[in-house]
Parts: structure tokens; C-alpha cells; sequence
């Protein structure tokens, strides 16, 4: 056997897990930091701030008497309040000789469940400044549009726009604000050379460039048909089962026809040509009524012709456009668990760690932006599943605390050993599913 094939495998691994432990070590340092801080806050105690589990790697004592770790395992962490008897702050007895006001259990009912709360809180604020940053360096295309960078293309499309143009027409379609250019772009003829008219030095004049949507895999959706394949950021597919190829709009029409035939696609990329087969797999996406369409999907995001030159966006539309993303996160996620739920989409939408650690290296191989949405995309979904009514999750401890708010009194002992017992148990079954799905069922 010849060790040496091992190591690009080896090195793919060691990518994947240590782009999925920074992700997950991120949002559960955020999440518990927003039960610490806001337990202190209200009076809360905290004893014990650990990331990871098991034995302990380093720790410090602060002046509060709270104890900092890190420990071996990075798949999760905990803060363990005053009095608790566990990490998940289930149950728990206030010591003689110690203050009640300053324990979980002691605390008035508004205390702990802010403190609760805090914790899903942080991540969607943890996803809210990221997307802020990230709108803030992206910043949003200035009108008229003018051409900042030309997409690579293979030596054989005729490109005759060049950086510094400003984009007065696509075909006869007047092109004023970037509204008018999406409009364009969907009336653009299907041809293999466009009519353009720009600016230019001043000049008005008519050039000839490829399709405003050229073939061009602007990214690769993890998972997927291209990225099982092997595709990258920038292939451009020139033919499709030797069938050539020059706008995207032609790639989805081949795909919808195959009807989840194998394709073989030929690629090019920085002058270098290859073949690859792969078949569309079937996938649900979103749809603008807020239900899912099933379609066989190969798994790429097109992008432009060109990238325009950008301003800074006003303060408003960071801060509006990332409450959005969050939301957006939010209630896509929701209407996916419903259909799921009702069989209106596969199970395959579930994904386990296994699934999050392979989407993990997959945006980490595409660049530092994409992997940082993805730490956003991710935090949104953790403080949402962590908002769930199920014992041992956050939400679990909310409903308790509506129990009390209602009852004047906290649930039983026995009945929270139950709950916990059943909580735990759907858990790992949902995670078990998840991971056979991973595993076996939908790869």
C-alpha cells in the first residue's frame, strides 16, 4: 500500500475537523458567554466557565471566584452557576453558609430566565455583528454601475469590456440603476456574444462581451453533486456532455432536462481544461410563498459578468440588512423543521455534526468570508435549536420557568429527573437519525 495517497485524505480531515472545532468553539464561547455575563449581571454566581470537556488543558481563577478552563474535548462548554448540580444547571441544592439571592436556584424567577435566555441571545447578536461587518466590507453597488473587475474566462469567449467601463445597455435593455441591470440580465438574449454599450474615456460606444450570467461557478454548495466532484471557485463550464456552453442560464436548463442523469461537464480554470461527471442530486429549496420545490440541483451559484465598484453602505442598511439575514435564518429554519415534519420535504435537510463538520471545511476551502457567514449562518441555527421546549436545551428551562411564572411554584424534582431523562433521549434519537442520514442514507 503506498502511504502517500493517505496524506492528502489525512490533510483533507485535519482541515475539515479544525475548521469545524473554530466554528463550534466561536459560538459556544459566545453562547455561554451570554449566560455568564447576564447571570452576573442579575446576581448569579458562576463557579465554573468551561469550553470542552473532559480533562482539563489550562484554567484561572478570577477575582470573582469563577473558574476559567479549556479542556480536552471542543465539542461543546458549560457554566456551571451556584448550586447547580450539573453542567446543564438541572436541579441543584442551596449550601448552608451561602447567600440563596446568589445561586440558580435562589434567584428571583425575570433573573434565571434572562439568564437562560441570554445564552440563544448571544448567538443571534454573534450573527447580527458578523453580517454587519460583512455588509460593511462588501459594501453595495454604486450607480451607474461601472466594471471594478472582469470574471476570468477561457481565451475563447470574446470579451471586449474592460475595468473602468460604465455599463450604459445590455442589448437594447437601458441600464440606469442596478435594478435595471437585473432586469436586464433576465432579458438578455441567449447568445454566445452580447451587445453592450458603455462609457468608456468619455466615449459612448457598442462592444461585444459574453452573457451577463456566464457558466461560471462563483461558489460550490457544500455537499453537493459539483463539490463531491471536485469543483472549484472559478470553473467555468465550457461544455456539458460535450455540448457547448456559454451562459448559466444553459447549465440549469440541461440539469432540469436530465432529470437526475449523470452529466459529464467540462471545466476550465486559470488555462487548464478537465473533465467531470457527476449527477444532480434532488434538492428542496425555498420558494417565495414560503413552501419548499423539489428540483435535481448540481450544486453551483452562478455570479456576473463582472464585479461592480461598491460604496460604503449607510449605517441603516448594515444595521437593517442583518437583522433581515438573522430573521431570514430564522424563518427558513422553521418552515424547513415544519415540512420536514409533515413529510412535505426529505429528512436528508437534517444534518448531524458529521454533515456541519464536512459544510464546515467546505466554506473554509472557499475563502475566510465565506467560512465567517457560515460561523453566522451557524450561530443563528444553534441559538434557535437551543430555543426548542426540550429539557436539557434552554428552552427546556423556559418552559420550567413558565410553569413556575404560572403556578407560583417550579416543577417537581421527579418530574424534572423525567423530563431531563426524556429530553436527553430524543436528543441523541434526532442525533442517531442524523448522523445514519450522514452516513448512510443521503450521501
Amino acid at each position: 500500500m503506498d502511504f502517500s495517497t493517505l496524506i492528502p485524505q489525512f490533510g483533507n480531515l485535519a482541515f475539515t475537523l479544525g475548521a469545524f472545532i473554530l466554528a463550534l468553539l466561536v459560538i459556544v464561547a459566545i453562547h455561554e458567554y451570554g449566560h455568564y455575563i447576564v447571570g452576573r449581571w442579575c446576581g448569579i454566581h458562576s463557579e465554573k466557565f468551561s469550553l470542552g470537556f473532559g480533562p482539563v488543558i489550562w484554567s484561572r481563577r478570577d477575582k470573582r471566584g469563577t473558574l476559567w478552563q479549556i479542556a480536552a474535548l471542543p465539542v461543546g462548554g458549560f457554566v456551571k452557576f451556584l448550586g447547580d448540580n450539573n453542567a446543564a444547571s438541572v436541579g441543584g441544592e442551596i449550601r448552608e453558609g451561602v447567600d440563596p439571592r446568589r445561586t440558580m436556584l435562589g434567584a428571583p424567577l425575570w433573573a434565571r430566565a434572562a439568564t437562560v435566555a441570554a445564552g440563544p441571545m448571544a448567538n443571534f447578536l454573534l450573527s447580527a455583528l458578523i453580517f454587519i461587518g460583512l455588509f460593511s466590507m462588501q459594501g453595495r453597488t454604486a450607480e451607474p454601475l461601472q466594471i471594478e473587475r472582469l470574471t476570468a474566462l477561457p481565451p475563447a469567449f470574446t470579451q471586449e469590456l474592460a475595468p473602468g467601463d460604465t455599463l450604459l445597455a445590455v442589448g437594447d435593455q437601458q441600464i440606469e440603476t442596478l435594478s435595471d441591470f437585473s432586469t436586464a440580465l433576465d432579458a438578455a438574449p441567449e447568445a454566445e456574444t452580447v451587445p453592450y454599450t458603455v462609457e468608456r474615456d468619455g466615449q459612448r460606444m457598442t462592444v461585444s462581451g459574453p452573457h451577463p450570467l456566464p457558466p461560471v461557478a462563483q461558489s460550490i454548495s457544500p455537499r453537493s453533486a459539483a463539490y463531491r466532484a471536485g469543483m472549484e471557485q472559478g470553473d467555468v463550464i465550457t461544455a456539458i456532455d460535450g455540448t457547448p456552453v456559454f451562459s448559466f442560464p444553459q447549465i440549469k436548463a440541461a440539469v432540469e432536462a436530465g432529470q437526475g442523469a449523470s452529466l459529464t461537464l467540462t471545466l476550465w480554470n486559470d488555462g487548464t481544461s478537465r473533465d467531470v461527471t457527476l449527477t444532480p442530486k434532488v434538492t428542496d429549496l425555498p420558494s417565495a410563498d414560503g413552501g419548499f420545490e423539489t428540483r435535481y440541483l448540481i450544486g453551483i451559484v452562478g455570479g456576473a459578468l463582472f464585479e461592480p465598484v461598491t460604496e460604503a453602505p449607510g449605517l441603516w442598511t448594515v444595521l437593517s440588512g442583518s437583522v433581515m439575514q438573522v430573521w431570514d435564518i430564522i424563518a427558513k429554519s422553521m418552515s424547513g423543521l415544519w415540512h420536514m415534519l409533515t413529510g412535505a420535504i426529505s429528512t436528508c435537510n437534517l444534518s448531524s455534526p458529521i454533515g456541519i463538520a464536512d459544510t464546515s471545511g467546505a466554506m473554509a476551502a472557499q475563502g475566510t468570508e465565506s467560512f465567517i457567514f457560515f460561523i453566522a449562518f451557524l450561530s443563528t441555527a444553534v441559538g434557535l435549536m437551543n430555543l426548542f421546549p426540550i429539557p436539557v436545551l434552554d428552552g427546556g428551562h423556559l418552559v420550567f420557568h413558565a410553569w413556575e411564572a404560572v403556578t407560583g411554584k417550579p416543577p417537581s424534582a421527579r418530574a424534572l429527573r423525567i423530563a431531563t431523562t426524556l429530553g436527553f433521549s430524543l436528543i441523541l434519537t434526532l442525533m442517531g437519525f442524523a448522523m445514519l442520514n450522514d452516513l448512510i442514507f443521503c450521501r
